[in-house]
């Protein structure tokens, strides 16, 4: 391998390192919400795919069904998770495309086969 190419790599390697911690660094800034049961229960995740709230409407509780409210908050936390984690692959791949790499995020490359 020619001591140039590797000198290359190694500076797209550290170009990607760096954008990659911009990324992470912004999308924890980030907040995705989602709600189950027509808005009765709300989930809100970061891009970092952590919750950080869960409301929950006052009528849920006079409903005393303890297994429908369990159900209501799995659901908001479950579909609050996967929109932040579209986000994230959605951003990440356009971030990536820049750099050049192939298969980090450009078109698909022709194998050959």
């Amino acid at each position: 391998m020619n001591p140039l190419d590797l000198k290359n790599m190694f500076k797209q390697a550290q170009e990607m390192q760096g954008k990659m911690g911009e990324l992470q660094a912004e999308l924890a800034t980030k907040r995705f919400e989602a709600s189950s049961g027509g808005g009765m229960v709300t989930a809100v995740a970061t891009g970092a795919l952590k919750i950080v709230d869960i409301r929950i409407e006052e009528s849920v509780f006079g409903q005393g069904d303890r297994s429908l409210i369990e159900d209501l908050i799995a659901a908001a936390v479950n579909a609050a998770l996967a929109t932040a984690q579209q986000h994230v692959q959605s951003h990440m791949q356009q971030q990536m495309q820049g750099l050049g790499i192939p298969g980090l995020g450009g078109p698909p490359q022709d194998g050959g086969s």
